[in-house]
Protein backbone atom coordinates (compact mmCIF):
# COMPACT_ATOMS: atom_id res chain seq x y z
CA UNK A 1 0.00 0.00 0.00
CA UNK A 2 2.64 2.20 1.11
CA UNK A 3 4.38 1.38 -2.23
CA UNK A 4 0.86 2.20 -4.17
CA UNK A 5 0.75 5.53 -2.88
CA UNK A 6 4.61 6.45 -2.82
CA UNK A 7 4.13 5.85 -6.88
CA UNK A 8 1.53 7.77 -7.39
CA UNK A 9 2.67 11.09 -5.37
CA UNK A 10 6.21 10.59 -7.58
CA UNK A 11 4.03 10.42 -10.92
CA UNK A 12 2.54 13.90 -9.28
CA UNK A 13 5.26 15.07 -8.69
CA UNK A 14 7.20 14.33 -11.85
CA UNK A 15 3.83 15.89 -13.62
CA UNK A 16 4.37 19.09 -11.38
CA UNK A 17 7.78 19.47 -12.02
CA UNK A 18 6.39 18.93 -16.66
CA UNK A 19 4.44 21.57 -16.38
CA UNK A 20 6.31 24.23 -14.39
CA UNK A 21 9.25 23.45 -17.21
CA UNK A 22 6.61 24.04 -19.76
CA UNK A 23 5.51 26.98 -17.91
CA UNK A 24 8.63 28.29 -18.10
CA UNK A 25 9.36 27.69 -21.10
CA UNK A 26 6.35 29.12 -22.20
CA UNK A 27 6.77 32.52 -20.37
CA UNK A 28 10.68 33.14 -21.51
CA UNK A 29 9.13 32.14 -25.04
CA UNK A 30 6.39 34.98 -24.53
CA UNK A 31 8.99 37.12 -22.71
CA UNK A 32 11.82 37.12 -25.36
CA UNK A 33 9.33 38.33 -27.78
CA UNK A 34 7.60 40.44 -25.82
CA UNK A 35 10.46 42.63 -26.39
CA UNK A 36 9.75 43.89 -30.04
CA UNK A 37 9.17 47.29 -29.71
CA UNK A 38 5.61 48.55 -31.14
CA UNK A 39 7.73 51.53 -31.90
CA UNK A 40 8.89 50.37 -34.14
CA UNK A 41 7.37 50.44 -37.90
CA UNK A 42 9.63 47.76 -39.91
CA UNK A 43 8.45 45.45 -36.98
CA UNK A 44 4.51 46.47 -36.98
CA UNK A 45 5.11 46.33 -41.03
CA UNK A 46 6.40 43.25 -41.09
CA UNK A 47 3.39 41.72 -38.68
CA UNK A 48 0.39 44.04 -40.48
CA UNK A 49 -0.78 41.09 -42.91
CA UNK A 50 -4.42 42.70 -42.22
CA UNK A 51 -3.60 45.77 -44.20
CA UNK A 52 -1.29 43.78 -46.79
CA UNK A 53 -4.24 41.72 -47.50
CA UNK A 54 -7.18 44.93 -47.78
CA UNK A 55 -4.56 47.17 -49.50
CA UNK A 56 -6.82 47.40 -52.91
CA UNK A 57 -10.33 48.15 -50.83
CA UNK A 58 -8.32 51.25 -49.95
CA UNK A 59 -6.95 52.23 -53.07
CA UNK A 60 -10.34 51.82 -54.31
CA UNK A 61 -11.60 54.19 -52.01
CA UNK A 62 -8.72 56.73 -52.57
CA UNK A 63 -9.64 56.37 -56.25
CA UNK A 64 -13.38 57.20 -55.62
CA UNK A 65 -12.46 60.19 -53.05
CA UNK A 66 -13.93 59.13 -49.84
CA UNK A 67 -11.33 58.13 -47.67
CA UNK A 68 -8.33 60.23 -48.39
CA UNK A 69 -5.82 57.66 -46.40
CA UNK A 70 -2.52 56.48 -47.09
CA UNK A 71 0.11 54.52 -45.92
CA UNK A 72 2.42 57.71 -45.31
CA UNK A 73 5.53 56.17 -42.62
CA UNK A 74 6.38 52.75 -42.21
CA UNK A 75 3.73 50.29 -39.96
CA UNK A 76 1.28 53.25 -39.88
CA UNK A 77 -1.68 55.05 -42.14
CA UNK A 78 -2.01 58.83 -41.85
CA UNK A 79 -3.81 61.10 -43.08
CA UNK A 80 -3.22 64.50 -43.99
CA UNK A 81 -5.50 67.77 -45.72
CA UNK A 82 -2.89 68.30 -47.68
CA UNK A 83 -1.92 65.09 -48.48
CA UNK A 84 -1.74 63.81 -52.08
CA UNK A 85 -4.76 62.16 -51.83
CA UNK A 86 -6.68 64.64 -50.26
CA UNK A 87 -5.66 66.93 -53.35
CA UNK A 88 -6.81 63.92 -55.34
CA UNK A 89 -10.13 63.85 -53.55
CA UNK A 90 -10.75 67.45 -53.57
CA UNK A 91 -10.65 67.44 -57.20
CA UNK A 92 -12.10 64.59 -58.15
CA UNK A 93 -14.97 65.74 -55.97
CA UNK A 94 -15.07 68.97 -57.36
CA UNK A 95 -15.64 67.38 -60.79
CA UNK A 96 -18.60 64.88 -60.17
CA UNK A 97 -20.19 68.05 -57.66
CA UNK A 98 -20.56 69.50 -61.09
CA UNK A 99 -22.00 66.44 -62.75
CA UNK A 100 -24.77 65.81 -60.02
CA UNK A 101 -25.34 69.09 -59.87
CA UNK A 102 -26.20 69.61 -63.62
CA UNK A 103 -28.01 65.82 -63.54
CA UNK A 104 -29.73 67.03 -59.96
CA UNK A 105 -31.20 70.27 -61.74
CA UNK A 106 -32.28 68.18 -65.09
CA UNK A 107 -34.28 66.34 -62.29
CA UNK A 108 -35.94 68.71 -60.33
CA UNK A 109 -37.14 70.28 -63.92
CA UNK A 110 -38.43 66.91 -64.40
CA UNK A 111 -40.09 66.52 -61.00
CA UNK A 112 -42.00 69.94 -61.29
CA UNK A 113 -43.20 69.75 -64.50
CA UNK A 114 -45.67 66.33 -63.37
CA UNK A 115 -48.57 66.56 -61.42
CA UNK A 116 -48.25 68.18 -57.97
CA UNK A 117 -49.59 64.92 -56.76
CA UNK A 118 -47.06 63.43 -54.76
CA UNK A 119 -47.82 59.76 -55.96
CA UNK A 120 -47.43 60.66 -59.38
CA UNK A 121 -43.83 61.57 -59.01
CA UNK A 122 -42.52 59.79 -56.33
CA UNK A 123 -40.09 57.53 -58.34
CA UNK A 124 -38.48 60.86 -59.35
CA UNK A 125 -38.23 61.94 -55.90
CA UNK A 126 -36.30 58.42 -55.54
CA UNK A 127 -33.51 59.54 -57.90
CA UNK A 128 -33.24 62.84 -56.34
CA UNK A 129 -33.12 61.59 -52.84
CA UNK A 130 -30.20 59.16 -54.53
CA UNK A 131 -28.12 62.01 -55.35
CA UNK A 132 -27.96 63.64 -51.61
CA UNK A 133 -25.14 60.54 -50.50
CA UNK A 134 -22.67 62.61 -52.47
CA UNK A 135 -22.82 66.07 -50.38
CA UNK A 136 -22.30 64.02 -47.21
CA UNK A 137 -18.73 63.10 -48.66
CA UNK A 138 -17.02 65.76 -46.74
CA UNK A 139 -18.58 65.00 -43.71
CA UNK A 140 -18.74 61.03 -43.51
CA UNK A 141 -15.54 60.64 -45.49
CA UNK A 142 -13.08 63.23 -45.09
CA UNK A 143 -14.11 64.19 -41.39
CA UNK A 144 -13.03 60.55 -39.90
CA UNK A 145 -10.21 60.04 -42.15
CA UNK A 146 -8.23 60.73 -38.41
CA UNK A 147 -10.82 57.75 -36.48
CA UNK A 148 -10.67 55.93 -39.01
CA UNK A 149 -6.63 55.96 -39.37
CA UNK A 150 -7.07 55.17 -35.75
CA UNK A 151 -8.68 52.36 -35.90
CA UNK A 152 -6.87 51.01 -38.84
CA UNK A 153 -3.32 51.30 -36.90
CA UNK A 154 -4.69 49.43 -33.90
CA UNK A 155 -4.71 45.88 -36.49
CA UNK A 156 -1.28 46.16 -36.30
CA UNK A 157 -0.53 46.43 -32.99
CA UNK A 158 -2.97 43.67 -32.28
CA UNK A 159 -1.23 41.86 -34.48
CA UNK A 160 1.85 42.60 -32.89
CA UNK A 161 0.53 41.40 -29.87
CA UNK A 162 -0.62 38.34 -30.98
CA UNK A 163 2.66 37.23 -32.56
CA UNK A 164 3.92 38.19 -28.78
CA UNK A 165 1.73 35.66 -27.15
CA UNK A 166 0.81 32.99 -29.80
CA UNK A 167 4.60 32.96 -31.73
CA UNK A 168 2.46 33.00 -34.88
CA UNK A 169 1.47 35.73 -37.46
CA UNK A 170 -2.30 36.42 -37.31
CA UNK A 171 -3.43 35.27 -40.55
CA UNK A 172 -6.84 36.12 -43.20
CA UNK A 173 -7.71 33.08 -45.30
CA UNK A 174 -8.93 33.93 -48.84
CA UNK A 175 -9.31 37.97 -47.88
CA UNK A 176 -7.28 39.31 -50.36
CA UNK A 177 -9.39 37.33 -53.23
CA UNK A 178 -12.95 38.12 -50.89
CA UNK A 179 -12.16 41.61 -51.66
CA UNK A 180 -10.90 41.61 -55.31
CA UNK A 181 -14.73 39.53 -56.54
CA UNK A 182 -16.47 41.93 -53.86
CA UNK A 183 -15.18 45.00 -55.38
CA UNK A 184 -15.33 44.25 -58.73
CA UNK A 185 -19.03 42.95 -58.10
CA UNK A 186 -19.55 46.12 -56.02
CA UNK A 187 -19.25 48.36 -59.40
CA UNK A 188 -21.04 45.59 -61.79
CA UNK A 189 -24.20 45.59 -59.18
CA UNK A 190 -24.28 49.54 -59.51
CA UNK A 191 -24.30 49.77 -63.40
CA UNK A 192 -26.59 46.66 -63.64
CA UNK A 193 -28.68 48.70 -60.65
CA UNK A 194 -28.85 51.99 -62.88
CA UNK A 195 -29.39 50.47 -66.11
CA UNK A 196 -32.76 48.27 -64.81
CA UNK A 197 -34.05 51.35 -63.37
CA UNK A 198 -32.97 53.42 -66.56
CA UNK A 199 -35.64 50.66 -68.18
CA UNK A 200 -38.09 50.15 -66.05
CA UNK A 201 -38.58 53.70 -65.15
CA UNK A 202 -40.21 56.99 -66.80
CA UNK A 203 -38.18 59.72 -67.67
CA UNK A 204 -34.43 58.43 -66.40
CA UNK A 205 -32.51 58.33 -69.25
CA UNK A 206 -29.46 56.73 -69.60
CA UNK A 207 -27.05 59.60 -69.72
CA UNK A 208 -28.75 60.66 -65.92
CA UNK A 209 -26.51 57.42 -64.61
CA UNK A 210 -23.14 59.33 -65.19
CA UNK A 211 -23.80 61.15 -62.38
CA UNK A 212 -24.93 58.09 -60.28
CA UNK A 213 -22.43 55.96 -60.68
CA UNK A 214 -19.63 56.65 -58.22
CA UNK A 215 -22.06 57.41 -55.89
CA UNK A 216 -24.13 53.60 -56.16
CA UNK A 217 -20.63 52.26 -56.06
CA UNK A 218 -19.59 54.15 -53.18
CA UNK A 219 -22.82 52.85 -51.16
CA UNK A 220 -21.94 49.31 -52.17
CA UNK A 221 -18.34 49.62 -51.77
CA UNK A 222 -18.96 50.96 -48.18
CA UNK A 223 -21.28 47.87 -47.42
CA UNK A 224 -17.85 45.73 -48.98
CA UNK A 225 -16.15 48.01 -46.46
CA UNK A 226 -17.83 47.05 -43.07
CA UNK A 227 -18.44 43.53 -44.25
CA UNK A 228 -14.77 42.78 -44.90
CA UNK A 229 -13.82 44.85 -41.72
CA UNK A 230 -16.22 42.24 -39.51
CA UNK A 231 -15.55 39.40 -41.17
CA UNK A 232 -11.55 40.52 -40.17
CA UNK A 233 -13.26 40.56 -37.12
CA UNK A 234 -13.97 37.23 -37.10
CA UNK A 235 -11.18 35.51 -38.32
CA UNK A 236 -8.68 37.16 -35.60
CA UNK A 237 -11.29 35.61 -32.98
CA UNK A 238 -11.15 32.61 -34.75
CA UNK A 239 -7.46 32.36 -34.22
CA UNK A 240 -7.53 34.04 -30.99
CA UNK A 241 -9.94 31.15 -29.54
CA UNK A 242 -7.98 28.27 -31.54
CA UNK A 243 -4.47 29.62 -29.77
CA UNK A 244 -5.87 29.84 -26.64
CA UNK A 245 -7.61 26.43 -26.54
CA UNK A 246 -4.43 25.01 -27.71
CA UNK A 247 -2.50 26.34 -24.92
CA UNK A 248 -4.99 25.86 -22.04
CA UNK A 249 -5.06 22.21 -23.11
CA UNK A 250 -1.38 21.99 -22.87
CA UNK A 251 -0.75 23.81 -19.31
CA UNK A 252 -3.40 26.52 -17.78
CA UNK A 253 -1.43 28.52 -15.85
CA UNK A 254 -1.94 32.10 -14.78
CA UNK A 255 0.45 33.46 -16.96
CA UNK A 256 -1.33 32.05 -19.76
CA UNK A 257 -4.74 33.10 -19.07
CA UNK A 258 -3.60 36.86 -18.33
CA UNK A 259 -1.88 37.40 -21.76
CA UNK A 260 -4.96 36.02 -23.49
CA UNK A 261 -7.25 38.18 -21.16
CA UNK A 262 -5.38 41.46 -22.49
CA UNK A 263 -5.56 40.11 -26.09
CA UNK A 264 -9.04 39.19 -25.92
CA UNK A 265 -9.33 43.20 -24.09
CA UNK A 266 -7.58 44.60 -27.00
CA UNK A 267 -9.91 42.86 -29.94
CA UNK A 268 -12.85 43.87 -27.90
CA UNK A 269 -12.11 47.22 -27.95
CA UNK A 270 -10.86 47.11 -31.74
CA UNK A 271 -14.33 46.35 -32.62
CA UNK A 272 -15.65 49.27 -30.78
CA UNK A 273 -13.34 51.29 -32.19
CA UNK A 274 -14.44 50.44 -35.34
CA UNK A 275 -18.19 51.70 -34.62
CA UNK A 276 -17.12 54.89 -33.24
CA UNK A 277 -14.33 55.60 -36.37
CA UNK A 278 -17.17 55.10 -39.24
CA UNK A 279 -20.66 56.69 -36.47
CA UNK A 280 -20.88 59.07 -39.11
CA UNK A 281 -20.76 57.14 -42.09
CA UNK A 282 -22.75 54.59 -41.28
CA UNK A 283 -25.32 56.56 -39.29
CA UNK A 284 -26.28 58.39 -42.78
CA UNK A 285 -26.18 54.83 -44.17
CA UNK A 286 -28.94 53.94 -42.10
CA UNK A 287 -30.78 56.89 -42.40
CA UNK A 288 -30.73 56.90 -45.97
CA UNK A 289 -31.44 52.96 -46.84
CA UNK A 290 -34.39 53.41 -44.53
CA UNK A 291 -35.64 56.48 -46.41
CA UNK A 292 -35.51 55.41 -49.22
CA UNK A 293 -36.83 51.75 -48.56
CA UNK A 294 -40.25 53.75 -47.22
CA UNK A 295 -40.35 55.71 -49.88
CA UNK A 296 -39.87 53.05 -52.71
CA UNK A 297 -42.89 50.74 -50.65
CA UNK A 298 -45.50 53.66 -50.08
CA UNK A 299 -44.64 54.38 -54.32
CA UNK A 300 -45.69 50.39 -54.43
CA UNK A 301 -48.26 49.86 -52.26
CA UNK A 302 -50.03 53.28 -53.35
CA UNK A 303 -49.98 52.39 -57.08
CA UNK A 304 -52.00 48.88 -55.90
CA UNK A 305 -54.17 51.32 -54.02
CA UNK A 306 -54.92 53.81 -57.13
CA UNK A 307 -54.96 50.82 -60.03
CA UNK A 308 -54.93 47.83 -58.07
CA UNK A 309 -52.00 44.80 -59.00
CA UNK A 310 -50.48 45.23 -62.68
CA UNK A 311 -47.09 44.44 -61.79
CA UNK A 312 -46.17 47.40 -64.72
CA UNK A 313 -42.59 48.75 -65.00
CA UNK A 314 -43.12 51.49 -62.29
CA UNK A 315 -44.02 49.03 -59.82
CA UNK A 316 -41.27 46.85 -60.38
CA UNK A 317 -38.50 49.10 -60.78
CA UNK A 318 -40.16 50.49 -56.71
CA UNK A 319 -39.66 47.09 -55.99
CA UNK A 320 -35.80 46.55 -57.22
CA UNK A 321 -35.08 49.51 -55.41
CA UNK A 322 -36.75 48.72 -52.02
CA UNK A 323 -35.38 45.27 -52.55
CA UNK A 324 -31.88 46.34 -53.26
CA UNK A 325 -31.60 49.54 -50.62
CA UNK A 326 -33.27 46.11 -47.85
CA UNK A 327 -30.44 43.46 -48.73
CA UNK A 328 -27.43 46.03 -48.14
CA UNK A 329 -29.09 46.89 -44.66
CA UNK A 330 -29.44 43.70 -43.90
CA UNK A 331 -25.66 42.89 -44.83
CA UNK A 332 -24.17 45.57 -42.80
CA UNK A 333 -25.93 44.68 -39.36
CA UNK A 334 -25.80 40.60 -40.01
CA UNK A 335 -22.15 40.82 -40.28
CA UNK A 336 -22.11 43.04 -37.05
CA UNK A 337 -24.13 40.65 -35.49
CA UNK A 338 -21.94 37.99 -36.26
CA UNK A 339 -18.25 39.90 -35.28
CA UNK A 340 -19.49 41.11 -31.57
CA UNK A 341 -21.07 37.15 -31.24
CA UNK A 342 -17.75 35.42 -32.64
CA UNK A 343 -15.08 37.35 -30.44
CA UNK A 344 -16.90 36.24 -26.96
CA UNK A 345 -18.55 33.20 -27.39
CA UNK A 346 -15.70 30.19 -27.82
CA UNK A 347 -13.01 32.12 -25.90
CA UNK A 348 -16.00 32.22 -23.01
CA UNK A 349 -16.99 28.17 -23.85
CA UNK A 350 -13.14 27.38 -23.37
CA UNK A 351 -13.19 29.11 -20.06
CA UNK A 352 -16.21 27.29 -18.73
CA UNK A 353 -15.01 24.07 -19.52
CA UNK A 354 -11.57 24.43 -17.68
CA UNK A 355 -11.79 22.44 -14.56
CA UNK A 356 -10.75 24.66 -12.08
CA UNK A 357 -10.24 21.61 -9.59
CA UNK A 358 -6.98 20.77 -12.15
CA UNK A 359 -5.35 24.81 -11.98
CA UNK A 360 -3.56 26.29 -8.86
CA UNK A 361 -4.88 29.28 -7.30
CA UNK A 362 -3.51 31.67 -9.38
CA UNK A 363 -4.99 30.39 -12.27
CA UNK A 364 -8.08 29.94 -11.25
CA UNK A 365 -8.27 33.63 -9.92
CA UNK A 366 -7.02 34.73 -13.75
CA UNK A 367 -9.62 32.42 -15.24
CA UNK A 368 -12.62 33.99 -12.79
CA UNK A 369 -10.96 37.66 -13.76
CA UNK A 370 -11.25 37.12 -17.87
CA UNK A 371 -14.69 35.96 -17.51
CA UNK A 372 -15.83 38.80 -15.52
CA UNK A 373 -13.91 41.04 -18.48
CA UNK A 374 -15.95 39.20 -20.65
CA UNK A 375 -18.86 39.65 -18.82
CA UNK A 376 -18.48 43.57 -17.95
CA UNK A 377 -17.22 44.30 -21.69
CA UNK A 378 -19.64 42.84 -23.94
CA UNK A 379 -18.10 42.81 -27.47
CA UNK A 380 -20.71 45.21 -29.51
CA UNK A 381 -20.64 47.60 -32.23
CA UNK A 382 -21.79 50.55 -31.27
CA UNK A 383 -22.00 54.02 -33.49
CA UNK A 384 -20.65 56.17 -30.77
CA UNK A 385 -23.31 55.35 -28.47
CA UNK A 386 -26.45 56.45 -31.04
CA UNK A 387 -27.10 52.84 -31.54
CA UNK A 388 -25.82 49.42 -31.66
CA UNK A 389 -25.55 47.34 -34.86
CA UNK A 390 -27.19 44.11 -34.81
CA UNK A 391 -29.59 42.19 -36.56
CA UNK A 392 -31.99 43.90 -34.00
CA UNK A 393 -31.29 46.94 -36.30
CA UNK A 394 -33.17 45.79 -38.77
CA UNK A 395 -36.02 44.92 -36.85
CA UNK A 396 -36.30 47.96 -35.54
CA UNK A 397 -35.93 49.74 -38.76
CA UNK A 398 -38.61 47.24 -40.33
CA UNK A 399 -40.88 48.80 -37.63
CA UNK A 400 -40.22 52.15 -37.28
CA UNK A 401 -40.85 51.78 -41.45
CA UNK A 402 -44.06 50.34 -41.13
CA UNK A 403 -45.31 53.56 -38.87
CA UNK A 404 -44.51 55.65 -41.50
CA UNK A 405 -46.12 53.56 -44.44
CA UNK A 406 -49.22 52.70 -41.86
CA UNK A 407 -49.42 56.53 -41.34
CA UNK A 408 -49.11 57.72 -45.10
CA UNK A 409 -51.38 55.17 -46.37
CA UNK A 410 -54.11 56.08 -44.30
CA UNK A 411 -53.65 59.54 -45.91
CA UNK A 412 -53.55 58.32 -48.87
CA UNK A 413 -57.09 56.10 -48.42
CA UNK A 414 -58.61 59.16 -46.76
CA UNK A 415 -57.94 61.39 -49.97
CA UNK A 416 -59.29 58.15 -52.56
CA UNK A 417 -62.47 57.91 -50.69
CA UNK A 418 -62.75 61.71 -50.96
CA UNK A 419 -62.16 61.65 -54.42
CA UNK A 420 -64.72 59.01 -55.11
CA UNK A 421 -67.42 60.71 -52.92
CA UNK A 422 -66.41 64.36 -54.92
Amino acid sequence: MDEEISYYTDELILKGFINEFKHSARAREISKRSQLSSADGNILDQHDQFYRDHKLLLKLFQVLGVMPIQRGQIGRITFGWLSIPSIYAYCFYAITTVLVLWVGYERLIILTQRSKKFDEYIYSVIFVVFLIPHFWIPYVGWGVAKEVCKYKNSWAHFQLDYYKITGKSLRFPHLSTLIVIISSGCLIVAVAFLFILSALLEGFTLYHTTAYVHIITMINMNCALWYINCRAMGNASESVADSFEEDVRKFCGSYIVKHYRILWLNLSEMLQKLGNAYARTYSTYSLFMITNITIAIYGFTSEIVDHGFRFTFKEMGLLVDAGYCMVLLYVFCNCSHNASRNIADRVQTTLLNIELTTVDSHAAKEIELFLIAIEMNPPKVSLQGYTVVSRELVTSSISTMAIYLIVLLQFKISLVKESKMA
